[in-house]
């Protein structure tokens, strides 16, 4: 099985290229984030790669870092997301913001992307809720392990200061993923002192582009 590939880029495609390793071309699906990263590099360039075997074909999914192709593993065990869903959903969210938009569940941030209907958006939420700490994303790691109470309580307690702080930011107008975001570094920074006040106050000044939290 093939886990990473070195080489040159010998051509761009839509739905990803083609790596040029020793003189072997090696035709490597990936998101328009990790085509858009390598197109163009000079030198060499290495991709993690997923090996998919079938009956009647070979396939091999290049990703930018580990992270996006943690990312891909995870989609593709929801019911409905194979292969080349998983990297139009990357190619509109990268992982960080795909580990976001899962912890706050921002069903509309899921629905960006191509093919991804409210009904689907609806089941990543559900069935990657639990999983989504497997992602390399700081903020929802620590969201999530509070909620555990394995840290501040505040922090992640869905059904606390957190929750509330980012719904009052949500019927401001902010999206639920910048507003998740912004209360979880409130949170973090704030530990005990963080009262659903405090954390509507630094979120809204986290996103109005004042001093981070």
């Amino acid at each position: 099985m093939i886990a990473k590939l070195t080489g040159r880029i010998d051509s761009v495609s839509q739905d990803g290229l083609v790596l040029d390793v020793n003189g072997v071309g090696y035709l490597v699906f990936c998101s328009s984030r990790t085509s858009g990263a390598v197109s163009g590099a000079q030198g060499t360039v290495s991709l993690s790669i997923e090996t998919h075997v079938r009956e009647d074909h070979i396939h091999l999914y290049g990703f930018i870092d580990e992270a996006e192709r943690s990312a891909f593993r995870l989609l593709t065990t929801v019911q409905g997301v194979g292969a080349k869903l998983a990297l139009a959903i990357l190619s509109t969210l990268s992982a960080d913001m795909l580990a976001q938009a899962i912890a706050a569940g921002d069903r509309a941030a899921l629905n960006k992307a191509p093919g991804v209907g409210p009904k689907l958006a609806a089941r990543l939420l559900t069935e990657l809720k639990d999983k989504v700490v497997t992602l390399a994303m700081p903020i929802t790691t620590q969201a999530l392990k509070s909620s555990a109470g394995d840290a501040a309580p505040v922090a992640g307690d869905a059904s606390g200061a957190t929750a509330d702080a980012v719904s009052a930011l949500v019927n401001l107008g902010y999206g639920r993923t910048e507003a998740y975001s912004a209360v979880v570094r409130a949170a973090k920074a704030r530990g005990e002192e963080a009262t659903v006040e405090v954390l509507i106050r630094e979120g809204l000044a986290a996103l109005a582009g004042g001093a981070r939290v």
